[in-house]
């Protein structure tokens, strides 16, 4: 399909008939912002695939700003420019907006000379046709991200009238506009007023509620301690209202008397403060126990560990003094001073509470609290739920001279060299903070380097001082002090402040150092997300060198532990919005991240053994394969995955666990895992788990069409005949090595079902299930794990639409006889279906499918060819091209792209597609000119945007 006819079916699918072909790029949309997609992301797209574009738009907030730079300044590597009309109306966009619009090289702004400009529209312009977002929103992070806003989305050529149109308009405005300059914005600041705004004043004293986070977990709290549990644990994000919270819990248990013990005697002088917010009661109740209080007689006790743990401090209290103790920073509770203090006092109810409860010393927190998880409330649900500031993190390329770039071997005059430190300030004040100053927190990687660089911020203007654990805490205390008044612009740091700081006025994090852990990622990010007056945001740069471990920055961001590289890759080509909170990488930065997560094996048994350990201390048990998915850490699958396991078991037996399974078990367990726990058809797991639950191990076909029925799973014959065909392991009957997978599952049926009637578990299996319990927790399991993974496929169907298969998973859900998927290659015309792969970056020019070019056409088809020589009357061409009676293809295509090898075995199902009429011809393909048959196959349901991004662009 030409480019003409595409642009004529898109615009009829959307504005005259859907059954016409749609085209993700080009059919008239109505754009909504929702939990999946927010406007901000098609406006990004359309830049990226730009030639220009020009906005009017009246209103623009300083709190979109920065993701804007990101991708401008990437169109400026490009020579992209474009053009922004806007204006003073109503005095609604502040003067600090228009100086940072300033700064933007590629981008040229202009002020409306019109009253009443309240338009807001978005023109990009793509060469032969131009696009334009029309509707209700502004440029403002609401509008683009949070609000219920509706605008129109339309494409039109060059030479249509609607194009015509929007040039008429924009010219008129153009004409009406001056261009905004220094001189501009001075007298603009001179004349601005704030407009007004209705003011909600919150009283500063008077009672707290729990917020809706806090709720929940007090009902989880209040249910621990009704159950008899002695210990519990919260983990709460920082600046979630973790104090507030354990006030409130310690409210609910009414304690004739409570301890509060924390490591630094300013936490316990604040959490006294709202604690006596939160219960009440005359000042004689509270007290404090530090080097420089000794209020032995109080109700409500906030101690500090130092002193407590001192023997004689110890022997003045008796082990029943306090029936409530609450250990705030619990994740150091194992260190021996805390030990002292846990192993002399005896109250009804230990509460630990922390931010990170996974420690880089491995130091089981959870075993200290009984293994009592009352409550999480994580970073990236508090960001969603709005309970911390938002940010704007923007990973940049750091800097590079000669071809030379930071790693973590880098000397320290490279580090500190004017030329960075000048490349640093001015990435500094292209990206910007909210507020009036810069109050920065600068996380560098050597004591050194933070000096001199304090040094050289100070001495370029921009006030700066080093902090380091040399430092005194009266000094410490000092500096941040200053920073808050606005006397310094930035503390510069190594590690000091990953936790234990309360700095609300930050406004902007500089990470200058290899990212070490995922854990002080989070730690560092997390030092600017308390929430303070006038801070609508905060800025996070992370100045990206070529590190080794630049790959956990996707996985920290996402708080992604499942160890899946395709999982890693998608977050750095695809960066999501969390909650109002933008990610954001530059190219560069980013194609740094893809190289270090090249070079690693987030799957490895190390990294699984790591995993495993978490979990189990979690726990207080090995965790299983369904602990796994529940808790949100490893993916099952990467288990399942993993060459070097056959099983859990065997996994469990890596760990040093006794597992004692035969051949056959082990067998079984390994086609389970390896086969069927993926979920991409939930059938055989069903069936399975109907079989492990009856007593008899039988079922009859009728309670298996009902089961299917209850889970919303589609049946017909073809399917039960695939079934008995996977389960007696006839499918697998093909060579894998020296001998068949048949043979390496067992060679012996799972299920026998004769007559497709009845069903039963094999019997020498049968009776393994029942007499060793090891086996059928481990079988039963699997399934489970399974059947929780079917959740992300539709049962409905045989396969979900941009969802990833492998080919032997088409095999089998196309219910064929047999796995024929290791000579399939690119395609197999069946009967009634052909699955067609098409590895998009070919590696290698000179690899034999580097000749076929399948190219996506406008968005919305590809080019394919057969293999060679295929001619037009090859007996497979003409069952592709066959058509029924009533004009139908006899043939079903189903279409399925992955970017290129390096991501494994994974193809993307993009759903059915048709051949279309008069693209059919046979050519001469590569060097020796062998003959193959091209056609375009169109898409039956247009190509999301997101995942054209990530399978077709470089």
């Amino acid at each position: 399909m030409d480019k003409q006819a595409a642009f004529k079916n898109a615009i009829l699918s959307g504005l005259y008939d859907q059954n016409y072909p749609g085209h993700e790029l080009l059919t008239p949309q109505l754009l909504t912002t929702g939990a999946s997609e927010n406007l901000w992301q098609t406006l990004q797209d359309e830049l990226l695939h730009c030639q220009h574009f020009t906005w009017a738009v009246a209103f623009v907030t300083l709190d979109m700003l920065v993701p804007l730079k990101v991708t401008l300044a990437d169109l400026a590597d490009q020579g992209i420019r474009g053009t922004l009309l806007t204006s003073d109306y109503l005095g609604f966009n502040q003067p600090a907006v228009f100086a940072e619009l300033l700064k933007i090289p590629n981008l040229d702004v202009r002020i409306v000379d019109v009253d009443g400009f309240h338009a807001k529209g978005y023109l990009f312009d793509h060469g032969d046709f131009q696009t334009v977002v029309v509707g209700s929103a502004n440029f403002t992070r609401s509008a683009l991200l949070k609000n219920v806003e509706w605008s129109l989305k339309v494409s039109s050529r060059t030479a249509g009238r609607l194009t015509d149109q929007l040039a008429a308009q924009l010219a008129t405005l153009t004409a009406q506009s001056h261009p905004l300059t220094a001189a501009w914005l001075a007298d603009y600041r001179s004349r601005w007023q704030a407009p007004a705004r209705p003011r909600v004043t919150a009283p500063l004293t008077g009672p707290v509620t729990p917020n809706q986070m806090q709720r929940p977990a007090l009902k989880e709290l209040a249910a621990l301690v009704k159950s008899g549990a002695r210990r519990g644990l919260v983990v709460s994000a920082t600046g979630t209202g973790k104090t507030y919270l354990g006030a409130f819990a310690v409210r609910d248990f009414r304690p004739h008397h409570f301890l509060y013990l924390v490591h630094r005697e300013q936490i316990a002088q604040k959490s006294l403060r709202s604690f006596r917010r939160v219960l009440g009661g005359p000042a004689s109740d509270y007290g404090l126990l530090s080097s420089h209080h000794h209020d032995w007689g109080a109700k409500y006790l906030f101690a500090t560990v130092q002193t407590l743990s001192q023997s004689a401090t110890l022997q003045r209290l008796a082990a029943d003094q306090f029936d409530y103790i609450l250990i705030d920073e619990a994740h150091r509770a194992a260190a021996p001073s805390y030990q002292r203090v846990f192993n002399h006092f005896a109250p009804r109810f230990w509460l630990g509470m922390t931010a990170t409860p996974e420690r880089m010393d491995k130091q089981d927190v959870y075993a200290l609290f009984d293994y009592h998880l009352a409550y999480e409330i994580r970073l990236k649900e508090a960001l969603a739920a709005g309970m911390l500031a938002p940010f704007h993190y923007v990973g940049i390329q750091d800097y590079e001279r000669d071809g030379e770039v930071v790693t973590e071997t880098s000397s320290l005059r490279y580090l500190v060299a004017d030329q960075r430190v000048h490349y640093i300030l001015a990435q500094l004040d292209y990206y910007g903070y909210c507020g009036d100053q810069a109050k920065g927190l600068v996380f560098c990687s050597r004591q050194e380097e933070a000096r001199e660089l304090a040094a050289k911020f100070t001495a370029a203007g921009h006030p700066a001082a080093a902090l380091t654990n040399q430092d005194s805490p009266s000094r410490r205390q000092r500096v941040v002090d200053q920073l808050v008044a606005g006397k310094l612009e930035y503390i510069i740091t190594v590690d000091l402040f990953n936790e234990g700081v309360d700095i609300p006025a930050l406004n902007q994090i500089i990470m200058l150092r290899n990212t070490q852990s995922a854990i002080v990622f989070t730690q560092q990010l997390g030092r600017g997300l308390r929430k303070f007056p006038g801070k609508q945001y905060v800025t996070v740069l992370d100045f990206i060198g070529n590190y080794r471990n630049n790959f956990l920055i996707p996985l920290a961001l996402n708080d992604d532990t499942s160890r899946q590289v395709d999982r890693a890759r998608q977050a750095v080509r695809l960066p999501a919005t969390i909650g109002v909170s933008t990610v954001n990488f530059r190219r560069v930065a980013a194609d740094r991240i893809l190289q270090s997560l090249a070079a690693v094996k987030l799957d490895s048994i190390r990294e699984l053994r790591a995993a495993y350990q978490d979990l189990a201390h979690r726990l207080g048990r090995p965790p299983l394969l369904h602990d796994f998915a529940r808790y949100g850490s490893v993916s099952p699958l990467v288990f399942a995955a993993n060459h070097q396991l056959g099983n859990y078991g065997d996994f469990l037996s890596k760990m040093g666990v006794v597992v004692t399974l035969t051949a056959r078990e082990r067998a079984v367990l390994t086609f389970v895992t390896k086969e069927l726990m993926n979920g991409k058809r939930p059938h055989e797991l069903l069936l399975l788990k109907l079989l492990l639950a009856h007593p008899d191990h039988r079922c009859n076909q009728e309670d298996l069409l009902a089961t299917f029925n209850r889970a919303g799973a589609y049946v017909n014959p073809a399917l039960l005949q695939s079934l008995d065909d996977v389960l007696s392991l006839r499918f697998f009957d093909v060579k894998a090595g020296k001998q068949t997978r048949r043979q390496l599952y067992g060679n012996q049926a799972i299920v026998r079902c004769p007559d497709l009637m009845d069903y039963q578990l094999d019997g020498p299996l049968a009776r393994a299930v029942d007499e060793h319990q090891q086996f059928a927790q481990l079988l039963t399991d699997a399934v489970v794990t399974g059947l929780d993974l079917s959740t992300a496929y539709n049962a409905h169907q045989q396969f979900t639409r941009y969802q990833q298969y492998d080919r032997k998973d088409v095999c089998r859900l196309l219910n064929w006889p047999l796995d024929v998927s290791a000579p399939m290659y690119g395609y197999r015309v069946g009967e009634r279906e052909c699955p067609i792969f098409i590895t998009y970056q070919k590696q290698d020019d000179q690899q034999r499918n580097a000749i076929y070019d399948n190219q996506l056409q406008n968005g919305q088809s590809l080019r394919w060819y057969t293999r060679s020589p295929r001619h037009r009357s090859s007996p497979e061409v003409q069952r592709l091209l066959a058509r029924d009676g009533a004009g139908k293809p006899v043939v079903t295509i189903h279409l399925f792209v992955k970017r290129s090898d390096a991501v494994g075995k994974q193809f993307y199902y993009l759903g059915p597609a048709q051949i279309q009429p008069g693209t059919v011809s046979e050519e001469q393909l590569g060097a020796k000119k062998k003959a193959a048959v091209g056609m375009d196959l169109l898409l039956a349901h247009p190509l999301p945007v997101r995942l054209r991004r990530l399978l077709f662009e470089e």
